[in-house]
């Protein structure tokens, strides 16, 4: 991002984020804000008046605040810890009613301390970020387990070989551009949905205990959800001139395999994006709608 925040603007949304009561330096905010607004407009310039909105709709205290814990100020961060250690332990139970998750928002302060809170741009709520991270460390902990366990004696049988498909590399490209462009046309709650539901495995009660959702309401925005990137990337499709059986072919690419699309970095910011591969399956379910309980 070239464009340059006036430093009027960074002074004004200084003052509204009240980043003043923890010694924070505006200097910190700035480069913050810059962060912020580089993540949102990669590889792009926006119009000032794009880029005036886009920073105020930002969760400036929020944003502050972590600024203000990632630079070690006591008070905020004693501020954070009573306020946020019961979102991360709510949050917590209702991943693992067990207690094993318990272990790992402990676990997070040190990261947060240190140099986890860079992450955070402040485009989500502070409480849901947490949430975010934490549910992708229990992810990520399922995943090593399931690394370690040990493989059957047998093989199983070699998949069956086909002719390759001479337009299917066009087919996916196509289809990684159309659902991108769904997905951005998506709110933040619904992508959050998404993503708890279908990237990071939880069931629609899980899900509705983590937004304070009751679990027929989850399944509902879901369901909705679904529909709007399904309507979305079929019109994108048949704008880019695809026929009607062209388009169920795109579609047929990509149960077959996705390719290198990877859902999380669609439907999340920040280290909880950070996820090795492509989510094929989450991909497909989303595009398809295939519900579980």
């Amino acid at each position: 991002m070239a464009r340059q925040i006036d430093r009027r603007l960074i002074e004004e949304l200084y003052a509204r984020a009240h980043a003043s009561r923890w010694q924070l330096s505006i200097d910190h905010f700035a480069r913050a804000l810059e962060a912020s607004a580089a993540k949102a407009f990669a590889g792009q310039t926006p119009a000032a008046g794009d880029l005036q909105r886009y920073l105020g709709s930002l969760r400036l205290e929020e944003l502050a605040l972590a600024c203000a814990c990632a630079d070690g100020h006591g008070a905020a961060w004693d501020h954070f810890v009573a306020e946020y250690r019961p979102v991360l332990y709510r949050a917590a139970d209702a991943m693992d009613p067990g207690g094993g998750a318990r272990e790992l928002a402990d676990s997070l302060y040190a990261d947060l301390f240190q140099s986890l809170f860079r992450y955070y741009h402040g485009r989500s709520s502070l409480a849901t970020w947490l949430r975010a991270v934490l549910a992708q460390r229990l992810v990520d902990r399922a995943r090593t387990a399931a690394r370690t366990v040990p493989l059957p004696d047998q093989e199983p049988p070699a998949a069956a070989q086909h002719e390759p498909d001479p337009d299917r590399p066009r087919h996916l490209r196509l289809m990684h551009a159309a659902f991108r462009d769904a997905v951005d046309r998506l709110g933040e709650r619904d992508r959050l949905r998404l993503r708890y539901y279908y990237s990071q495995g939880l069931t629609l009660a899980e899900v509705g205990r983590l937004l304070r959702e009751h679990e027929a309401s989850v399944s509902r925005h879901l369901s909705a959800a679904r529909k709007a990137i399904r309507r979305e990337v079929e019109g994108h499709l048949q704008r880019a001139g695809l026929s009607p059986d062209e388009v169920a072919r795109c579609f047929e690419c990509v149960r077959q395999d996705a390719g290198p699309l990877d859902i999380d970095n669609l439907l999340a910011d920040g280290p909880s994006a950070r996820n090795p591969g492509p989510n094929v399956q989450s991909m497909e379910a989303v595009a398809s709608g295939r519900m579980k309980r």
